[in-house]
């Protein structure tokens, strides 16, 4: 369980920040820096406005800022500009056991400058479903010989149901050697709440299709599979999606190498198996970001995932020629949604002690949940 804070009353109400322009914003953001200094981390998460990124810390993928930030020990406060699962996991890392008391007991407070900034993926797999979908395995099979997996980007409720039933957290970085570390120790694996990464990362280890049935949560009858399948099954996939990257599809891929001789198609691997063979690079957020950084001046790229990003690499490496892999722009209005008014309002409140929208995930469910991300850590 997680709760959502408002410490004490807001000192500062957010209406008024809605009329003022960036410049001002800007201003009022870098005055609160100034002042609460290396007790204050702001992250930024790849997928943010430009503006957001500008003024952030630290920028990176979620998993790697939580750790980033759980582990600077002047830390006493993190804006996440990012989403909601995001800051859960910097409230587990930041706030394990061993750091608190390191810290005399004070806890990072960490808080989400819009609560509305969420994942639609996250949200396709609740922990109800996953613990009823659990209940109903193990009518057909020994669930003591699956091993459930979830994928970062999902509640802390569902990293915790990990943590007790022998389970791990993996990012799409990862996402192979969480599976063979998985196999290694049982028959099968539960694999949520993003069905494209599961699949594209089973489908790279030879497991063939027939062995990987998507479990629909909302088909009371085995997920709408037959016992058989459930029987044959190694890798069961979850119905949930990224509904960004799975707007890719085949035609794009073929639009781009007809038009543009040469170029590389680089994709995420939440988008779609039919997208993710025909694709010269895949690979997570880091990955893009690397690959391009690296690649020689004039390489011609068409790159599959979020439109903010693909853009702001086409800002910072001019000397590369980058494409959005699609004619549609679909654009994630959760993910990017922080902007300069609720990160300047947030700041304020913080520096105020009135901080506002504190995440802060209940000791239980850290606990367990910390299990699962630790599991991950020494599979890393």
């Amino acid at each position: 369980m997680t709760t959502i804070t408002d410490a004490t009353a807001p000192t500062f109400d957010l209406q008024p920040y809605k009329s003022l322009d960036n410049d001002t914003l800007t201003a009022r953001i870098n005055a609160v820096r100034q002042e609460m200094g290396p007790r204050l981390v702001i992250l930024g998460h790849h997928y943010q406005q430009d503006e957001v990124i500008a003024l952030s810390d630290l920028r990176g993928d979620s998993y790697k800022l939580s750790q980033l930030a759980a582990d600077n020990q002047e830390c006493r406060a993190i804006a996440f500009c990012g989403v909601h699962f995001m800051a859960e996991t910097a409230d587990i890392l930041a706030n394990r056991p061993e750091r608190v008391a390191g810290r005399d007991g004070w806890r990072v407070t960490v808080v989400l400058p819009d609560l509305a900034a969420g994942c639609s993926m996250a949200d396709m797999a609740e922990i109800e479903q996953v613990e009823d979908c659990w209940e109903q395995l193990a009518e057909v099979i020994d669930t003591g010989d699956v091993t459930p997996v979830t994928y970062i980007n999902s509640a802390a409720s569902l990293k915790a149901f990990c943590g007790r039933h022998g389970g791990i957290v993996c990012t799409s970085s990862n996402a192979a050697a969480v599976l063979k570390w998985s196999f290694g120790r049982r028959r099968r694996v539960l694999f949520f709440p993003d069905q494209h990464l599961g699949r594209n990362t089973a489908l790279a280890m030879g497991i063939p299709l027939e062995q990987m049935p998507v479990w629909n949560p909302h088909n009371d009858e085995l997920g709408g599979n037959t016992e058989q399948a459930i029987a044959d099954s190694r890798v069961l996939l979850w119905q949930g999606h990224c509904s960004v990257h799975q707007m890719f599809t085949p035609a794009h891929v073929e639009q781009f190498r007809r038009d543009y001789p040469g170029i590389k198609i680089m994709t995420h691997p939440e988008c779609t198996a039919e997208v993710v063979s025909q694709s010269d690079v895949i690979g997570s957020t880091g990955t893009i970001v690397r690959a391009i950084k690296e690649a020689p001046p004039g390489t011609r790229w068409a790159i599959g995932t979020e439109l903010h990003l693909v853009n702001r690499l086409k800002k910072e490496h001019p000397e590369q020629e980058i494409h959005f892999l699609s004619p549609i722009v679909c654009m994630c209005a959760t993910m990017y949604r922080i902007d300069l008014a609720h990160l300047c309002w947030s700041l304020e409140n913080l520096s105020a002690g009135t901080p506002v929208n504190v995440i802060h995930v209940a000791d239980e469910t850290a606990r367990d949940a910390l299990l699962a991300l630790q599991r991950m850590l020494e599979v890393s």
